[in-house]
């Protein structure tokens, strides 16, 4: 991490989602790592749920944190895979004024290939920013909630690191 020591560090609100047909609160491994991880960066972990692999669902999920102005960002664990239960990046595709942050998507699946080398393609990790709001979405192994978290979101959620940051922008996510 590039981290400049002279910057302030400026915790922000962090919502974690696990998508799941058969996870509970006693098994959620993956939930709970993005949990300590959030918490240990020093973020406030603003909620924490768990919903079924279902497109509608989950879309009015991600709606209801995107329009709580306690909510800053999303990591969500699973239901990116190929099958058909896997249906986070559709409900994503219905979040009104969605954007693509696609360097995201393509940096988890590089850190993923020195792990679990071509398997990597099988993953949809992906990311958007809807109003005002980020919401990354990782794979649901514990490996891969590591991968995305130690890899890409602990720099990127840092308002230390350099050059830049998500949450140097996170004041003009908004702007027409």
């Amino acid at each position: 991490m590039a981290i400049d020591a002279t910057r302030t560090f400026k915790p922000i609100n962090i919502a974690v989602l696990t998508v799941s047909d058969t996870r509970t609160a006693e098994n959620d491994t993956s939930g709970d790592i993005l949990a300590e991880r959030v918490v240990s960066a020093g973020h406030n972990l603003a909620a924490r749920m768990i919903v079924k692999d279902d497109a509608k669902l989950l879309a009015a999920q991600f709606d209801a944190w995107i329009d709580d102005p306690a909510i800053d960002a999303v990591v969500s664990t699973g239901g990116t895979g190929l099958t058909g239960r896997d249906v986070t990046p559709e409900a994503l595709s219905m979040i009104a004024g969605a954007r693509d942050i696609p360097g995201f998507g393509e940096l988890f699946r590089w850190l993923s290939f020195k792990s679990i080398g071509t398997s990597t393609v099988q993953s949809r990790a992906c990311a958007v920013v809807a109003r005002g709001t980020y919401i990354f979405a990782l794979p649901g192994s514990n490996g891969a909630v590591k991968d995305g978290w130690d890899g890409i979101l602990a720099e990127q959620l840092d308002s230390r690191n350099r050059p830049c940051n998500f949450v140097e922008l996170m004041p003009r996510l908004k702007e027409v």
